[in-house]
């Protein structure tokens, strides 16, 4: 047989690369892109065809692919060469990577079209509908219904205002009294965009003067300084060229209020694309975004893999976030894959931050990307005033000192909202015993459970362990147990016991799990219903709250002294991110640090130079360590439910390598948190200032896991460019 008619399949399957199957028919040959179903042992998959070459074995030895699902490329050649990239770059499976660049109804060999959203209406005048169905009483109720919504009613709301309305529509369809039509809401009329300010309208003209060309733009603007409205005249300068603009954000919380403000503000088809929708949904956006009627689109991480017809520009909002980068199965950047493709694409990329990761900054070192600074607040707002509470020397109770509690009253009497952050969920971090010193410990993990006191139970927050909280020391016995340490649970509490005159929300993961809460717990927010807002990250993240006037940080020691060395970067953006929210209308506001450290230099650098002299302090020190951005990073992960089987394994691939000088390989050692979920972790680092020395040591590695039979009863995976070391 013709080797050049064998074809390459990615299959979702642990493999490092295509696999090789005899075409449907002996001349056939296939478009790289379209899926096919194909036998992989006993099971049938759905694969998608890279291209076509020499078969690596035999041919006698291949299977033949059993059906071929579309009539054309469901990814296109530039979506083809993103995930063969980044199954290289991420030494991934390549059948795992196409998996996570298509949607699932496509993985699981629906077709490429999807069913559209419905409206149903009536056909003919109501008094006509009335009178023909004087003997189906239930039809005509609906016909009812129907009647006072000219416009017609979606299927989904249909669902809410007349249960088991199908089988009753379908018979007024069979009539000619009623009809579906495609559910395609107008978009709305675009507001006039607003007048920009000289710094925002250099940015655009930065950002656009290239013409289609690939640049990444580095928009480091503060909070409330406009980058929204920037992005806004970047999108509308490339609808303008007839083309498509795909917008990441970190969380499926910010997508809601940035996409009403793009709607308006554009005036064309905006669609959102998240884990929040239905498998249906995400196949109606991501075919909307194919064939181009999707004019714009704001999704989570995995939209990096949206498919445009023409696409013009990616932004990437709050680029610094962690969300981007996927810490499970195949762990890929968003933002660098978003900065990967515009370049194969070549399209300008535009990457948004008050406080941008060090990396994008020292890109900016370099010269590998542009960087426009917004360095005030738009219109009349005015950056707010920062103060230190030493708690060394004014006690907190339940996490509130008496300077704190002070300001809060302040600001609630001047009329202004308050928002506290604290990144602990949960009534309190540990339950004590002053008795015998006992405390509450996972039994699957190296870490004390929190205590939450609206189920009586202590949690793990890192395996997800549950259990009721004891009403006695279960070492001594003692009747004394006291929860030590204040949660956003306990500080809710206290506020609602000091400020009873108003109302306090709590927005955390314990009370946005259902649909919606998070949404309504916002919309509260924003229209100040609530007037004081207590949280965790969720809350800092790129919302606006025109009445925050005074934001609290009730720990600001969180992450000071942590093993991870991107600790610091986290904290200072999670404080100057959160210290955002406050006075960003025409009312100053006002930022509190509550503090063990007042002195640290890290709490002093940001309270009186601002996050663009801590990066650089920053930079610095990791130039000194030798330590990402400088160096290239990579981790091999191990675990096992023996407690020294992952170290003994990683020590065996450490012997199979040989690194030279160009890579310093560091372990293997126990993981930070050497226990958790039950299982033993350990790991094994490299570091190297050369990609290309890093990626041999990253290729014997792989090599010698595939030849070592340990490592089939070992759990392990590679982490290339790691952001946590947990």
């Amino acid at each position: 047989m013709d080797g050049g008619h064998v074809w390459k399949v990615a299959v979702p399957v642990p493999v490092p690369d295509t696999l090789d199957y005899l075409p449907l028919r002996r001349d056939w040959k296939a478009p790289p892109g379209v899926r096919v179903r194909v036998p992989f042992g006993r099971r049938r998959l759905i694969g998608v065809v890279m291209g076509q070459g020499p078969a690596a074995v035999e041919t006698t030895r291949l299977r033949r692919v059993e059906a071929v699902l579309d009539e054309q490329p469901v990814l296109d050649r530039s979506l083809l060469d993103l995930v063969a990239w980044a199954s290289r770059y991420y030494r991934h499976p390549i059948g795992e990577v196409v998996a996570a660049a298509l949607p699932r109804a496509l993985r699981s060999g629906r077709g490429l079209v999807p069913a559209l959203p419905k409206r149903w209406r009536l056909c003919t005048p109501s008094d006509t509908v009335r009178a023909a169905l004087a003997r189906a009483p239930r039809q005509r109720a609906l016909a009812n219904v129907l009647a006072l919504h000219p416009e017609g009613l979606s299927e989904p709301a249909l669902d809410a205002e007349f249960p088991g309305w199908r089988p009753h529509a379908r018979a007024l369809a069979a009539k000619g009294l009623a009809e579906a039509v495609p559910d395609m809401p107008a978009p709305p009329v675009p507001q006039p965009p607003p007048r920009l300010n000289s710094q925002q309208a250099q940015a655009v003209a930065q950002i656009t003067e290239a013409g289609r060309g690939f640049r990444v733009h580095l928009l480091d603007g503060v909070t409330g300084s406009g980058k929204t409205e920037v992005y806004l005249a970047a999108i509308r300068h490339t609808l303008e060229q007839g083309r498509q603009a795909l917008v990441l954000v970190p969380e499926i919380g910010l997508t809601p209020q940035l996409l009403e403000r793009f709607r308006t503000g554009l005036g064309v088809p905006v669609l959102e694309l998240h884990s929040g929708l239905s498998d249906a949904e995400r196949h109606r956006v991501w075919f909307a975004a194919r064939s181009g009627r999707a004019r714009v689109v704001v999704g989570t991480r995995s939209a990096v893999f949206v498919p445009l017809r023409e696409p013009g520009l990616i932004v990437v909002d709050e680029e610094h976030d962690p969300s981007f980068k996927q810490q499970e199965g195949f762990r890929y950047h968003a933002r660098d894959l978003a900065v990967v493709r515009g370049r194969q694409l070549g399209i300008p990329v535009v990457l948004g931050s008050a406080t941008p990761s060090l990396e994008s900054l020292r890109n900016v070192q370099i010269g590998r990307y542009l960087r426009s600074v917004l360095p005030r607040r738009a219109g009349a707002a005015t950056p707010p005033r920062f103060s230190l509470v030493d708690l060394r020397r004014d006690r907190p109770v339940d996490g509130l000192s008496a300077a704190l509690e002070a300001r809060i009253r302040h600001h609630l009497g001047a009329g202004g909202q308050v928002l506290l952050f604290l990144n602990r969920r949960g009534f309190a971090p540990v339950l004590f015993c002053p008795d015998c010193g006992w405390g509450a410990r996972c039994e699957r993990c190296d870490a004390r459970m929190t205590f939450h006191r609206a189920d009586s139970a202590l949690h793990c927050h890192h395996c997800g362990r549950r259990q009721a909280a004891p009403s006695a020391c279960p070492a001594c016995g003692g009747a004394s147990l006291m929860p030590l340490g204040t949660g956003t649970e306990r500080l809710e509490i206290r506020l609602r016991e000091r400020f009873p005159e108003v109302s306090t929300i709590r927005v955390d993961r314990d009370t946005t799990r259902r649909k919606g809460h998070l949404e309504a717990a916002l919309e509260g927010a924003r229209s100040g219903r609530h007037r004081i807002l207590v949280g965790t990250q969720m809350l800092s993240k790129g919302h606006h709250f025109p009445g925050v006037t005074l934001v609290g940080v009730v720990d600001a020691d969180q992450g000071l002294y942590s093993t991870d060395f991107r600790a610091t970067e986290r904290l200072a953006q999670a404080v100057v991110q959160v210290a955002g929210r406050a006075g960003r209308a025409e009312r100053p506001g006002e930022v509190v640090l509550q503090t063990h450290l007042p002195e640290h230099p890290l709490l002093q650098t940001l309270v009186h130079h601002g996050y663009a002299r801590f990066a650089q302090a920053a930079l610095e020190e990791r130039r000194a360590a030798s330590l990402p951005p400088w160096r290239l990073l990579a981790v091999l992960r191990a675990e096992s439910a023996s407690s020294e089987a992952p170290q003994a394994l990683l020590a065996r691939v450490a012997e199979c390598t040989t690194s030279g000088d160009e890579v310093e390989i560091l372990g293997p050692a126990p993981a930070p948190m050497e226990r958790r979920a039950g299982r033993w972790r350990a790991q094994l680092l490299a570091l190297s200032s050369r990609r290309a020395a890093l990626e041999i040591v990253l290729d014997a590695w792989l090599a010698a896991l595939r030849s070592l039979p340990e490592a089939r009863r070992v759990r392990w995976s590679l982490d290339v460019d790691p952001q946590d070391l947990y």
